[in-house]
């Protein structure tokens, strides 16, 4: 908390901008990165999207309110950058979420940046067969450990409509793991 003060007297500062601006980068980069690449799966598209997400950032800082934490505002903006890109890749191919969803399953499968044991990727895959805001729940209360009230925050939704989504997506990814 102490250090995202400190990074927003800095940006709010003409003298110190540019230079606040590189420690927020640096501050959250890579956690925004895996936030990121945890939805779209693929390296190059999560630097797209992360690079997208500070261009957003660096042309609206002077909005932030501070009525919620950097940390969470920043969230919000990649969530909704995410989001916007799986939409728009759905619709620019006219694909159904079955196809997409294929479509990121031979990523997975084929992806040199993505390793990990056999349980792992198939819980990434049980993970694609989920909505996709099922999925950034999922993502965000079990490997970012975030607490509901902060995910409610990032996605405009109630706390017990997000926690029925996580119950929902643990029994189909335990339904999918399963089937073997």
């Amino acid at each position: 908390m102490q250090e995202e003060k400190e990074i927003l007297l800095k940006i709010k500062d003409p003298a110190s901008r540019n230079h606040g601006f590189n420690l927020l980068v640096k501050s959250y980069q890579q956690r925004l990165y895996w936030h990121i690449r945890k939805m779209v799966l693929d390296h190059n598209d999560t630097d797209d999207l992360l690079q997208e997400v500070f261009i957003k950032v660096w042309k609206n800082i002077d909005q932030f309110r501070e009525d919620s934490n950097l940390f969470t505002w920043l969230y919000k903006i990649a969530t909704n950058e995410c989001l916007n890109f799986l939409k728009r890749k759905k619709n620019k191919y006219h694909v159904s979420i079955e196809n997409a969803s294929n479509e990121l399953y031979n990523k997975l499968d084929n992806n040199p940046y993505i390793s990990g044991s056999e349980i792992q990727i198939k819980l990434q895959k049980a993970l694609l067969r989920l909505p996709d805001k099922q999925r950034l729940v999922f993502n965000m209360k079990y490997f970012d450990d975030m607490k509901y009230e902060d995910i409610s925050k990032i996605t405009e939704t109630s706390v017990g409509s997000l926690k029925a989504s996580y119950h929902i997506a643990v029994k189909k990814i335990e339904e999918y793991i399963n089937l073997d």
